[in-house]
């Protein structure tokens, strides 16, 4: 995974997400092909290229995704907000954007907070 600065950063990104609840918190529809918040206390720059492995309800396999820092949420952010980034999808998501708003039938128009709004 490159970075502006150039060379590795941070390795692999592992999330896990057991419940609809976590995902509908994590999840960043309004965001083109979709993306997730990923609470994590590792350094991250806007633009910075990441690859994650999804670990993503009671799907059988972790899902490998890339995608690109679009969101950071630091460390003492008001309105008791989870620090971490925000990652946009790459372009060959759109199975996995089925999958998650499949979970997540009926809640997405929800005024509900989420991790990011």
């Amino acid at each position: 995974m490159k970075s502006i600065g150039g060379g590795l950063r941070n390795g692999i990104l592992n999330i896990s997400i057991k419940d609809v609840n976590e995902l509908y918190a994590c999840y960043m529809p309004f965001i083109s092909h979709g993306g997730l918040f990923i609470p994590t206390r590792k350094q991250y720059m806007l633009g910075d290229d990441v690859f994650v492995l999804l670990d993503l309800m009671n799907e059988p396999e972790k899902i490998p995704l890339s995608g690109k820092i679009i969101w950071l949420t630091p460390k003492g952010v008001t309105n008791n907000r989870k620090q971490g980034i925000g990652v946009q999808f790459a372009d060959d998501s759109s199975m996995l954007v089925a999958r998650i708003e499949t979970y997540l039938a009926g809640m997405l128009k929800s005024d509900r907070p989420t991790h990011t709004l």
